[in-house]
Protein backbone atom coordinates (compact mmCIF):
# COMPACT_ATOMS: atom_id res chain seq x y z
CA UNK A 1 0.00 0.00 0.00
CA UNK A 2 1.05 3.56 -0.65
CA UNK A 3 1.68 5.99 1.85
CA UNK A 4 -0.22 9.03 0.72
CA UNK A 5 0.92 12.52 2.12
CA UNK A 6 -2.97 13.15 3.43
CA UNK A 7 -5.24 9.95 4.21
CA UNK A 8 -7.98 11.78 3.37
CA UNK A 9 -8.34 11.32 -0.45
CA UNK A 10 -10.57 13.78 -2.91
CA UNK A 11 -11.73 13.09 -5.91
CA UNK A 12 -10.12 9.63 -6.99
CA UNK A 13 -9.91 6.24 -5.37
CA UNK A 14 -6.59 5.25 -3.59
CA UNK A 15 -7.44 1.72 -2.47
CA UNK A 16 -9.43 0.15 0.28
CA UNK A 17 -7.39 1.41 3.04
CA UNK A 18 -8.45 4.75 2.44
CA UNK A 19 -11.88 3.56 1.22
CA UNK A 20 -14.76 3.97 4.16
CA UNK A 21 -17.11 1.10 4.83
CA UNK A 22 -19.64 0.59 1.93
CA UNK A 23 -19.24 -3.36 2.55
CA UNK A 24 -22.80 -4.69 2.25
CA UNK A 25 -23.08 -2.04 -1.36
CA UNK A 26 -20.01 -3.47 -1.88
CA UNK A 27 -21.06 -6.99 -2.06
CA UNK A 28 -24.39 -6.26 -3.66
CA UNK A 29 -22.82 -4.86 -6.55
CA UNK A 30 -19.78 -7.92 -6.97
CA UNK A 31 -23.02 -9.96 -6.59
CA UNK A 32 -24.73 -8.53 -9.23
CA UNK A 33 -21.56 -8.03 -11.40
CA UNK A 34 -20.82 -11.73 -10.83
CA UNK A 35 -23.84 -13.24 -11.86
CA UNK A 36 -24.52 -11.24 -14.78
CA UNK A 37 -27.55 -8.98 -13.81
CA UNK A 38 -27.13 -5.15 -15.44
CA UNK A 39 -27.39 -2.63 -11.89
CA UNK A 40 -28.88 0.89 -11.88
CA UNK A 41 -26.53 2.35 -8.76
CA UNK A 42 -28.41 5.40 -7.41
CA UNK A 43 -27.49 8.06 -4.96
CA UNK A 44 -27.60 11.94 -4.66
CA UNK A 45 -24.47 13.84 -5.99
CA UNK A 46 -21.43 13.49 -3.93
CA UNK A 47 -22.14 10.30 -1.73
CA UNK A 48 -19.50 8.21 -3.31
CA UNK A 49 -21.35 5.88 -6.33
CA UNK A 50 -18.05 6.62 -8.31
CA UNK A 51 -16.25 5.34 -5.42
CA UNK A 52 -18.40 2.43 -5.11
CA UNK A 53 -17.55 1.56 -8.36
CA UNK A 54 -14.16 2.15 -8.60
CA UNK A 55 -14.12 -0.12 -5.15
CA UNK A 56 -15.46 -2.81 -6.71
CA UNK A 57 -13.62 -3.20 -10.09
CA UNK A 58 -10.46 -2.95 -7.55
CA UNK A 59 -11.34 -6.57 -5.57
CA UNK A 60 -9.79 -9.21 -7.15
CA UNK A 61 -12.72 -11.36 -7.91
CA UNK A 62 -13.37 -8.52 -10.51
CA UNK A 63 -10.17 -6.79 -11.44
CA UNK A 64 -8.46 -10.86 -12.27
CA UNK A 65 -11.69 -12.08 -14.05
CA UNK A 66 -12.93 -8.93 -16.05
CA UNK A 67 -11.96 -6.02 -18.26
CA UNK A 68 -13.38 -2.98 -16.74
CA UNK A 69 -14.39 0.26 -17.93
CA UNK A 70 -15.71 3.47 -16.26
CA UNK A 71 -17.00 6.27 -18.08
CA UNK A 72 -18.44 9.92 -16.86
CA UNK A 73 -21.16 11.26 -19.79
CA UNK A 74 -22.26 14.31 -17.78
CA UNK A 75 -20.52 16.64 -20.36
CA UNK A 76 -21.90 14.79 -23.42
CA UNK A 77 -24.81 15.88 -25.32
CA UNK A 78 -25.40 13.65 -28.09
CA UNK A 79 -24.59 10.00 -29.49
CA UNK A 80 -21.51 11.55 -30.94
CA UNK A 81 -19.86 12.78 -27.88
CA UNK A 82 -20.87 9.27 -25.45
CA UNK A 83 -18.94 7.42 -28.45
CA UNK A 84 -16.25 9.57 -28.15
CA UNK A 85 -16.31 9.16 -24.23
CA UNK A 86 -16.32 5.27 -24.15
CA UNK A 87 -14.13 5.05 -27.71
CA UNK A 88 -11.40 7.04 -25.21
CA UNK A 89 -11.92 4.48 -22.08
CA UNK A 90 -11.55 1.40 -23.77
CA UNK A 91 -7.77 2.56 -25.18
CA UNK A 92 -7.18 3.87 -22.17
CA UNK A 93 -7.91 0.59 -20.43
CA UNK A 94 -5.46 -1.07 -22.73
CA UNK A 95 -2.48 1.00 -22.55
CA UNK A 96 -0.77 -1.15 -19.71
CA UNK A 97 -2.08 -4.22 -21.67
CA UNK A 98 0.23 -6.11 -24.48
CA UNK A 99 0.31 -5.18 -28.36
CA UNK A 100 -1.88 -8.38 -29.55
CA UNK A 101 -4.99 -6.10 -27.41
CA UNK A 102 -4.29 -2.99 -29.01
CA UNK A 103 -4.09 -4.90 -32.55
CA UNK A 104 -7.15 -6.51 -31.86
CA UNK A 105 -8.24 -2.88 -31.01
CA UNK A 106 -7.20 -1.52 -34.52
CA UNK A 107 -8.56 -4.23 -36.39
CA UNK A 108 -12.44 -3.77 -34.98
CA UNK A 109 -12.45 -0.34 -34.66
CA UNK A 110 -12.50 0.64 -38.81
CA UNK A 111 -14.22 4.10 -38.25
CA UNK A 112 -10.98 5.48 -35.56
CA UNK A 113 -8.29 3.82 -37.08
CA UNK A 114 -7.16 7.11 -38.05
CA UNK A 115 -6.72 8.39 -34.82
CA UNK A 116 -4.56 5.18 -33.16
CA UNK A 117 -0.98 5.54 -33.25
CA UNK A 118 1.82 3.64 -32.13
CA UNK A 119 4.50 5.63 -29.85
CA UNK A 120 8.01 5.25 -32.13
CA UNK A 121 10.30 5.54 -28.63
CA UNK A 122 7.65 4.33 -26.18
CA UNK A 123 5.74 1.26 -28.13
CA UNK A 124 2.53 2.56 -26.25
CA UNK A 125 -0.83 2.88 -27.80
CA UNK A 126 -2.35 6.69 -28.06
CA UNK A 127 -5.95 7.80 -29.11
CA UNK A 128 -6.04 11.18 -31.23
CA UNK A 129 -9.42 11.59 -32.21
CA UNK A 130 -11.39 14.66 -31.69
CA UNK A 131 -15.41 14.98 -31.97
CA UNK A 132 -15.59 15.87 -35.32
CA UNK A 133 -13.41 12.75 -36.49
CA UNK A 134 -16.56 10.51 -35.38
CA UNK A 135 -18.20 10.91 -38.86
CA UNK A 136 -20.99 7.68 -38.13
CA UNK A 137 -21.74 7.52 -34.54
CA UNK A 138 -23.56 4.34 -35.28
CA UNK A 139 -21.08 2.57 -36.72
CA UNK A 140 -18.68 3.60 -34.64
CA UNK A 141 -21.12 2.29 -31.56
CA UNK A 142 -21.57 -0.83 -33.49
CA UNK A 143 -17.39 -1.35 -33.12
CA UNK A 144 -17.47 -0.71 -29.71
CA UNK A 145 -20.08 -3.68 -28.87
CA UNK A 146 -18.17 -6.05 -31.29
CA UNK A 147 -15.09 -5.17 -29.04
CA UNK A 148 -16.29 -5.61 -26.32
CA UNK A 149 -18.37 -8.71 -27.49
CA UNK A 150 -15.00 -10.78 -28.24
CA UNK A 151 -13.05 -9.37 -26.07
CA UNK A 152 -10.86 -12.24 -23.91
CA UNK A 153 -12.60 -11.71 -21.05
CA UNK A 154 -16.29 -10.65 -19.83
CA UNK A 155 -16.42 -7.22 -19.13
CA UNK A 156 -18.30 -4.70 -17.06
CA UNK A 157 -19.10 -1.63 -18.25
CA UNK A 158 -19.99 1.14 -15.68
CA UNK A 159 -21.70 4.77 -16.90
CA UNK A 160 -21.88 7.57 -14.81
CA UNK A 161 -24.92 10.21 -15.24
CA UNK A 162 -26.36 7.54 -17.16
CA UNK A 163 -29.43 9.65 -17.57
CA UNK A 164 -27.99 12.18 -19.51
CA UNK A 165 -28.97 9.76 -22.25
CA UNK A 166 -32.35 11.06 -22.15
CA UNK A 167 -31.27 15.05 -22.97
CA UNK A 168 -29.06 13.83 -26.02
CA UNK A 169 -29.93 15.72 -29.15
CA UNK A 170 -30.86 12.13 -31.08
CA UNK A 171 -34.48 10.64 -29.89
CA UNK A 172 -33.31 7.54 -30.65
CA UNK A 173 -30.78 6.38 -28.55
CA UNK A 174 -31.82 4.64 -25.72
CA UNK A 175 -33.36 2.00 -27.93
CA UNK A 176 -30.36 1.93 -29.57
CA UNK A 177 -28.33 1.62 -26.70
CA UNK A 178 -30.71 -1.13 -25.20
CA UNK A 179 -30.67 -3.59 -28.24
CA UNK A 180 -26.98 -3.16 -28.36
CA UNK A 181 -26.70 -3.80 -24.46
CA UNK A 182 -28.96 -7.12 -25.32
CA UNK A 183 -27.17 -8.47 -27.99
CA UNK A 184 -23.71 -8.46 -25.87
CA UNK A 185 -23.69 -11.25 -23.23
CA UNK A 186 -19.95 -11.11 -23.11
CA UNK A 187 -20.75 -7.67 -20.70
CA UNK A 188 -22.52 -6.34 -17.54
CA UNK A 189 -23.61 -2.65 -16.86
CA UNK A 190 -23.45 0.11 -14.23
CA UNK A 191 -26.19 2.78 -15.03
CA UNK A 192 -25.08 5.25 -12.31
CA UNK A 193 -26.80 8.69 -11.79
CA UNK A 194 -28.11 10.88 -9.28
CA UNK A 195 -31.34 11.97 -10.60
CA UNK A 196 -33.41 9.24 -9.64
CA UNK A 197 -36.81 10.26 -11.17
CA UNK A 198 -35.49 10.64 -14.53
CA UNK A 199 -33.38 6.98 -14.07
CA UNK A 200 -36.84 5.22 -12.60
CA UNK A 201 -38.51 6.46 -15.51
CA UNK A 202 -36.16 5.48 -18.02
CA UNK A 203 -35.96 1.70 -16.37
CA UNK A 204 -39.18 1.35 -14.52
CA UNK A 205 -41.04 2.65 -17.63
CA UNK A 206 -43.64 0.15 -19.86
CA UNK A 207 -42.74 2.29 -22.39
CA UNK A 208 -39.19 2.81 -22.59
CA UNK A 209 -36.27 0.79 -23.98
CA UNK A 210 -34.71 -0.10 -20.74
CA UNK A 211 -37.76 -1.15 -19.02
CA UNK A 212 -36.92 -4.12 -16.02
CA UNK A 213 -33.70 -4.79 -17.59
CA UNK A 214 -31.72 -4.07 -15.08
CA UNK A 215 -31.87 -4.13 -11.02
CA UNK A 216 -32.40 -1.11 -8.58
CA UNK A 217 -29.28 -0.73 -6.40
CA UNK A 218 -29.64 2.88 -3.99
CA UNK A 219 -26.90 4.02 -1.82
CA UNK A 220 -27.25 6.54 0.98
CA UNK A 221 -24.85 8.54 3.10
CA UNK A 222 -22.27 6.74 5.41
CA UNK A 223 -23.57 6.10 8.77
CA UNK A 224 -21.59 8.42 11.70
CA UNK A 225 -20.32 5.68 13.25
CA UNK A 226 -18.99 4.25 10.72
CA UNK A 227 -17.39 7.48 9.51
CA UNK A 228 -16.17 8.14 12.84
CA UNK A 229 -13.87 5.14 13.03
CA UNK A 230 -12.53 5.67 9.66
CA UNK A 231 -11.64 9.39 10.00
CA UNK A 232 -10.23 8.89 13.93
CA UNK A 233 -8.30 5.52 12.45
CA UNK A 234 -6.21 7.91 10.02
CA UNK A 235 -5.70 10.14 12.42
CA UNK A 236 -4.29 7.99 15.32
CA UNK A 237 -1.94 5.76 12.46
CA UNK A 238 -0.38 9.11 11.56
CA UNK A 239 0.48 10.03 15.48
CA UNK A 240 -2.58 12.62 15.15
CA UNK A 241 -5.61 12.71 17.12
CA UNK A 242 -9.07 13.76 16.40
CA UNK A 243 -11.95 13.46 19.06
CA UNK A 244 -15.18 12.34 17.62
CA UNK A 245 -16.90 15.62 18.86
CA UNK A 246 -14.96 17.10 15.59
CA UNK A 247 -15.72 14.37 13.26
CA UNK A 248 -20.01 14.44 14.30
CA UNK A 249 -19.49 18.56 13.95
CA UNK A 250 -18.00 18.28 10.74
CA UNK A 251 -20.64 15.47 9.19
CA UNK A 252 -23.65 17.52 10.51
CA UNK A 253 -22.24 20.61 9.49
CA UNK A 254 -22.30 19.01 5.79
CA UNK A 255 -25.66 17.07 5.90
CA UNK A 256 -23.22 13.49 5.96
CA UNK A 257 -22.40 13.96 2.67
CA UNK A 258 -18.93 11.79 2.23
CA UNK A 259 -17.04 14.37 0.03
CA UNK A 260 -17.93 17.38 1.87
CA UNK A 261 -16.66 15.86 4.99
CA UNK A 262 -13.63 14.57 3.26
CA UNK A 263 -12.97 18.37 2.71
CA UNK A 264 -13.34 19.11 6.14
CA UNK A 265 -10.95 15.90 7.44
CA UNK A 266 -8.39 16.58 4.58
CA UNK A 267 -7.96 20.44 5.98
CA UNK A 268 -7.95 19.50 9.75
CA UNK A 269 -5.21 16.72 9.04
CA UNK A 270 -2.85 19.04 7.06
CA UNK A 271 -3.10 21.39 9.78
CA UNK A 272 -2.44 19.16 12.78
CA UNK A 273 1.47 18.74 14.38
CA UNK A 274 2.68 15.80 14.16
CA UNK A 275 1.27 14.03 18.11
CA UNK A 276 -0.80 16.81 18.19
CA UNK A 277 -4.57 17.13 19.05
CA UNK A 278 -7.68 18.93 17.08
CA UNK A 279 -8.77 21.98 18.68
CA UNK A 280 -11.33 24.47 18.47
CA UNK A 281 -8.85 26.85 16.98
CA UNK A 282 -8.14 24.11 14.66
CA UNK A 283 -11.09 22.74 13.60
CA UNK A 284 -12.27 26.44 12.75
CA UNK A 285 -9.35 27.58 11.00
CA UNK A 286 -9.76 24.39 8.53
CA UNK A 287 -13.08 25.37 7.69
CA UNK A 288 -12.04 28.85 7.02
CA UNK A 289 -9.04 27.86 4.65
CA UNK A 290 -11.69 25.54 2.89
CA UNK A 291 -14.11 28.24 2.30
CA UNK A 292 -11.90 30.36 1.38
CA UNK A 293 -10.75 28.70 -1.61
CA UNK A 294 -14.21 28.39 -2.99
CA UNK A 295 -14.95 32.16 -2.35
CA UNK A 296 -14.02 33.62 -6.16
CA UNK A 297 -16.68 30.29 -7.94
CA UNK A 298 -19.42 30.81 -4.90
CA UNK A 299 -19.06 35.07 -5.41
CA UNK A 300 -19.72 34.51 -9.52
CA UNK A 301 -22.53 31.48 -8.66
CA UNK A 302 -24.46 34.79 -6.52
CA UNK A 303 -23.47 37.36 -9.06
CA UNK A 304 -25.89 35.26 -11.84
CA UNK A 305 -28.77 34.87 -9.35
CA UNK A 306 -31.59 37.31 -9.02
CA UNK A 307 -32.25 38.90 -5.61
CA UNK A 308 -35.21 36.82 -5.27
CA UNK A 309 -33.31 33.67 -5.81
CA UNK A 310 -30.63 35.18 -3.30
CA UNK A 311 -32.81 35.69 -0.67
CA UNK A 312 -34.00 32.06 -0.85
CA UNK A 313 -30.53 30.73 -0.83
CA UNK A 314 -29.63 32.62 2.22
CA UNK A 315 -33.07 31.54 3.84
CA UNK A 316 -32.01 27.45 2.79
CA UNK A 317 -28.50 28.27 4.05
CA UNK A 318 -29.50 28.87 7.73
CA UNK A 319 -31.66 25.50 7.83
CA UNK A 320 -29.91 22.53 9.46
CA UNK A 321 -30.56 19.55 6.72
CA UNK A 322 -33.08 20.17 4.38
CA UNK A 323 -36.13 22.73 3.92
CA UNK A 324 -39.59 22.63 3.37
CA UNK A 325 -39.54 26.22 1.31
CA UNK A 326 -42.87 25.92 -0.33
CA UNK A 327 -44.47 25.78 3.57
CA UNK A 328 -46.15 29.35 4.77
CA UNK A 329 -43.55 29.12 7.97
CA UNK A 330 -40.52 29.07 5.51
CA UNK A 331 -41.84 31.87 3.80
CA UNK A 332 -43.06 33.55 6.83
CA UNK A 333 -39.68 32.69 8.71
CA UNK A 334 -37.58 34.45 6.75
CA UNK A 335 -39.91 37.32 5.17
CA UNK A 336 -39.83 36.08 1.98
CA UNK A 337 -42.35 37.71 -1.06
CA UNK A 338 -44.58 35.13 -1.55
CA UNK A 339 -45.23 31.58 -2.07
CA UNK A 340 -45.21 32.34 -6.00
CA UNK A 341 -41.96 34.30 -6.06
CA UNK A 342 -40.36 31.20 -4.12
CA UNK A 343 -41.61 28.80 -6.72
CA UNK A 344 -40.30 30.80 -9.36
CA UNK A 345 -37.02 31.35 -7.75
CA UNK A 346 -36.68 27.46 -6.70
CA UNK A 347 -37.77 26.70 -10.25
CA UNK A 348 -34.45 28.90 -11.87
CA UNK A 349 -32.31 27.75 -8.81
CA UNK A 350 -32.52 24.11 -9.43
CA UNK A 351 -32.85 24.65 -13.61
CA UNK A 352 -29.01 26.09 -12.30
CA UNK A 353 -27.95 22.81 -10.34
CA UNK A 354 -27.89 24.80 -7.23
CA UNK A 355 -30.63 23.25 -5.33
CA UNK A 356 -31.74 19.56 -5.58
CA UNK A 357 -35.19 17.92 -3.98
CA UNK A 358 -33.49 14.82 -1.92
CA UNK A 359 -36.45 12.77 -0.55
CA UNK A 360 -39.18 15.05 -0.85
CA UNK A 361 -37.16 18.26 0.74
CA UNK A 362 -35.44 20.99 -1.35
CA UNK A 363 -31.43 21.12 -0.15
CA UNK A 364 -28.15 23.10 -1.41
CA UNK A 365 -26.17 20.78 -3.39
CA UNK A 366 -23.27 21.92 -2.68
CA UNK A 367 -23.10 21.97 1.24
CA UNK A 368 -19.80 23.61 1.46
CA UNK A 369 -21.42 26.84 -0.48
CA UNK A 370 -24.24 26.42 2.04
CA UNK A 371 -21.21 26.56 4.89
CA UNK A 372 -20.19 29.72 2.62
CA UNK A 373 -23.57 31.41 2.61
CA UNK A 374 -24.06 31.41 6.25
CA UNK A 375 -20.69 32.88 6.98
CA UNK A 376 -22.01 35.64 4.33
Amino acid sequence: MKQLNNPFVIGSYAGDHYFCDRENESKELIDNILNGRNTVLVSHRRIGKTGLVCHCFDQPQISKNYNVFFVDILATASLQEFVLALGKEIIRSLKPKSRKFFDYFKNVFVSLRGGLKIDALTGEPSFEIAIGDIESPETTLDEIFKYLGGSDKPCVVAIDEFQQIGRYQEKNVEALLRTKIQHCPNCTFVFAGSETDMLINMFNSQDKPFYKSATFMEIDKIGLDKYTNFASGLFKENKKNILDFYIEKAYNSVDGVTLYIQFIMNELYQIVPQNGSVNDEMYDKAVEILLDKQSFVYNNMLYEMSTRQKEVLYAMSREDGGSEVMSSDFIGRYNLKSASSVQSSLKGLISKKVVAKEKGIYVISDRLFKLWLRRM
